[in-house]
């Protein structure tokens, strides 16, 4: 998730550097007085959009599948833990009856 975190960044970065580059060529429009830097980093996050979703297609799949299996360990850790709080409540039950508990 980190990897494509700083790729996705890397890809923003050198978006605004391109862009940027362009403008100072004034092959792209600069932005309205002092509003250059401001229009030159909207451009760029408009551009690394779509090159991210087809760049960085791989290493998304990646991370995608790394978040899923931690959320269903964390789901399967949460039933386990569940099932032994009700273990623990039917004992507390049962020698609150007078029963004796269970002991495995």
């Amino acid at each position: 998730m980190l990897r494509y975190t700083a790729l996705r960044f890397g890809l923003i970065v050198a978006s605004f550097g391109v862009i940027w580059g362009l403008v100072r060529l004034h092959a792209l429009p600069a932005g309205l007085g002092d509003s250059n830097y401001l229009w030159v980093a909207l451009l760029a996050l408009v551009v690394s959009a779509p090159l991210s979703w087809v760049l960085l297609r791989g290493v998304r799949e990646q991370a995608a599948a790394q978040v899923s299996d931690r959320v269903e360990r964390t789901r399967l850790n949460l039933a386990a833990a569940a099932g032994q709080e009700d273990e623990a409540d039917d004992e507390a039950r049962e020698v609150a009856r007078g029963g004796e508990p269970h002991t495995v």
